[in-house]
């Protein structure tokens, strides 16, 4: 069955259609994990959390921001919460039509990991591509941070300014 195509947003944002099969997906692993006997949708916790484990230690992958996009008149808006990472540390490169976020937020280790009764906060690498609805001065964005949250300004190019050549006789 070919992929259906992904709407504007699902490829501006990364987001995935909830029915688009990733449900079967997860039935199959946790059938295939409970290995022989009956089915059931309950797999073992044991196992469910090692799998956890191993999925946040992977070395390699990198983290995707989450972000808000939005235009005003005048301009495109990004934001991103980007907490525990100093402003120094964020790379965030601009084209014409689209905004690349990148950073590493560090984690300092305080306590063993064996101390941990839940760790969900993601540290590493991490980036996002933002694909950008209308083409931008690129020249005249600004990017800023406080408390966290990093927003970047984007003013749109204005396509009905026209200016007048004088010419001149050599």
């Amino acid at each position: 069955m070919p992929k259906p195509k992904q709407s504007f947003f699902q490829r501006l944002t990364g987001a995935v259609d909830v029915d688009d099969g990733y449900d079967d997906v997860y039935e199959d692993e946790v059938v295939e994990r409970q290995g022989p006997g009956p089915r059931s949708r309950e797999a073992d916790p044991r196992q469910e959390e090692s799998s956890m484990e191993e999925w946040m230690e992977d070395d390699g992958v990198e983290g995707q921001l989450t972000v808000d996009v939005y235009q005003t008149p005048d301009e495109i808006v990004i934001r991103s919460i980007v907490a525990g990472v100093r402003p120094d540390d964020l790379d965030v490169s601009i084209s014409r039509d689209m905004v690349t976020i990148r950073g590493t937020r560090e984690e300092h280790k305080e306590v063993s990991d064996d101390s941990y009764f839940h760790k969900e906060l993601y540290w590493g690498s991490f980036s996002r591509t933002v694909l950008l609805p209308a083409e931008v001065e690129v020249e005249e964005a600004q990017a800023a941070e406080k408390h966290g949250l990093l927003t970047i300004r984007l003013p749109k190019i204005d396509k009905e300014k026209q200016t007048k050549l004088k010419v001149k006789t050599t």
